[in-house]
Formats: C-alpha cells, sequence, structure tokens
C-alpha cells in the first residue's frame, strides 16, 4: 500500500510541476531581467550574480553565446587619426 500512495504522491508532483513549468517560468524572468538593463543593474552585485547565475543554468546555449560574442565598439574608437 505505500508504494502505491508513493507512486501515486510521485505521479501528481510530476504532473503538477509539468503544469506549472517553474523551469521555463524562472528562465523567463532571467532573460527578461538580462535583456531589460534597468533594474537588475542597480541591484546590487548579489542581484547581478543570481540573475545571472539563473541565466546560465536554465538557458546555457544562450547564456554561452552572449559569453562568446564581442564586445560592442564605440564610434569614437574608429575615427582613428589625430586630434
Amino acid at each position: 500500500m505505500g508504494v502505491v500512495a508513493t507512486a501515486a504522491a510521485a505521479l501528481a508532483a510530476g504532473y503538477l510541476l509539468g503544469r506549472l513549468r517553474p523551469w521555463r517560468r524562472l528562465g523567463d524572468w532571467a532573460a527578461d531581467q538580462v535583456r531589460f538593463t534597468g533594474a537588475w543593474v542597480r541591484g546590487g552585485a548579489a542581484r547581478q550574480a543570481v540573475v545571472v547565475l539563473v541565466h546560465a543554468v536554465t538557458a546555457p546555449r544562450t547564456s554561452w553565446r552572449i559569453m562568446r560574442a564581442p564586445g560592442h565598439r564605440d564610434a569614437d574608437d574608429d575615427k582613428g587619426g589625430t586630434a
């Protein structure tokens, strides 16, 4: 009887997690925080670390692509010549 109850509880928990999709919601939240650089930048180092860690865990391919992308250059860097 205990095995049946355990199996039913596991099945119910799996169904509930599938319906709620917490992994996807957490990943969407992290992607929004990274994409729209507003409050997460002003939130301090601890908040930035949490956001980046959650984003890396929930979307590793995207995080890897972002880390491997070259940095942006300013227009002032391309002027060349002397002042």
